[in-house]
């Protein structure tokens, strides 16, 4: 696939870190979230350096055969350390900072023994996709490919536990993240099992190089994967369930907006609509063209009809929020007719003192358009030609 599977996955992962990126500028000192910044940055940093056409890239102007390998490996690392530290502050506990310490100071000795083991060992040969197997039985060299894939190979083990635990012990939206997050780092565990076993078969004169160079790409790709949507999953899940309460209730207050459309037009009293915009917008937008025609009617509010009408709905219904709902709908289709009215007074001030409120709340519109919506006008059917007669007709 010439490191397509590579670059894919570093966008997908980068992709998540971009999303992440405003929180994280938004609370600077939230380890936790430097922690998952820099789990989803390294793994994209692993991928791209891990490409076939960046390795080549490296070597040739650095001019040292295979220094992409130690390069790829020193990311690899990095994103070990993240992940535990990640895990760390999952766990929580008064011990955290010091149990992050320790962890980011182990890596850091592999790291060390990364650049040491290359230092000291011989690669004279470029090998873009299969340097492990390749280089498996040559000194020093070996041990590099052991010491990665090992501390990889532990990072992603803590991390899959840990996750699946504290996915039994919590619901919803993070459940689900978890869950993706925790068989992610399990897809992980697969690259470097493949990988260690390829050059476990090297080691017994075997060629098992397809591990390392078909099976471990494609599980490290679908750990990315499953990794940055099990990160994004509790960040998503929330706006998602807001915006889809906004939009129900935005076309909930339409029978309502609808009602009150002359008035909003007449007196210019509405916003110019948004265009591509959130539906938590697009809702603000018309309750606040509902507010501001109610405001408008506020003088022509009639407390005797709404006493009258709430009276009626409550001995009807015995439900008094409904009953308001009921009153608020005849108060607010009698203001907009006496509105319009040329001839039209407002009525005394006292009557409109009765009311329960000004202007109804945000939690009563909702249901004020429920009873406008069930007493909508059915529209008439259409009208028999005169002459001629119903049986004819039929």
């Amino acid at each position: 696939m010439n490191g397509v599977i590579n670059y894919v996955s570093c966008g997908v992962l980068w992709l998540g870190l971009l999303v992440k990126a405003p929180d994280l500028l938004r609370h600077r000192r939230d380890p936790y979230l430097w922690a998952i910044c820099a789990v989803l940055g390294l793994a994209g940093l692993c991928f791209l350096l891990g490409a076939p056409p960046t390795v080549g890239a490296v070597n040739r102007v650095s001019g040292v055969p295979n220094l992409a390998a130690p390069l790829t490996y020193a990311a690899l690392t990095g994103y070990c350390a993240a992940s535990q530290v990640l895990v760390v502050h999952w766990r929580g506990g008064p011990l955290v900072r010091r149990t992050a310490r320790r962890w980011m100071l182990a890596y850091a000795a592999v790291l060390l023994g990364i650049a040491v083991t290359f230092a000291l060992g011989e690669a004279p040969v470029e090998r873009r996709t299969d340097l492990d197997t390749y280089y498996a039985t040559t000194p020093f060299l070996a041990q590099m490919i052991v010491l990665y894939l090992l501390a990889h190979l532990t990072a992603v083990t803590v991390t899959t536990v840990s996750a699946l635990r504290w996915a039994r012990r919590v619901r919803g939206a993070l459940r689900a993240g978890l869950v993706l997050l925790g068989t992610g780092s399990l897809c992980g565990a697969g690259y470097s099992l493949a990988k260690l076993v390829a050059v476990g078969a090297r080691w017994s004169g075997r060629d098992w190089s397809a591990l390392g160079t078909i099976v471990s790409p494609a599980a490290a790709g679908l750990g990315a994967l499953l990794t940055v949507v099990g990160v994004l999953v509790p960040l998503v899940a929330p706006r998602a369930d807001e915006w889809r309460r906004a939009r129900r209730t935005y076309v909930r207050l339409a029978p309502l907006e609808r009602a009150l459309e002359d008035l909003l037009t007449r007196r210019a009293l509405r916003l110019p609509q948004p265009r591509f915009a959130s539906p938590t917008t697009r809702l603000v937008w018309r309750q606040t063209s509902v507010h501001n025609a109610l405001s408008h009617l506020q003088a022509y509010f009639d407390g005797d009809l709404y006493d009258r009408t709430r009276a009626v709905a409550l001995a009807a219904t015995g439900d008094p929020e409904r009953a308001d709902a009921a009153a608020w709908a005849a108060v607010i289709g009698a203001a907009v007719r006496h509105e319009a009215d040329p001839e039209g007074k407002a009525p005394p001030a006292a009557d409109a003192g009765r009311l329960p409120g000004r202007v109804p709340g945000p939690a009563a519109l909702g249901r004020i358009a429920d009873v406008l919506a069930a007493t909508a006008p059915v529209p008439p059917k259409a009208a028999v030609p005169s002459g001629t007669s119903t049986a004819g007709a039929a």
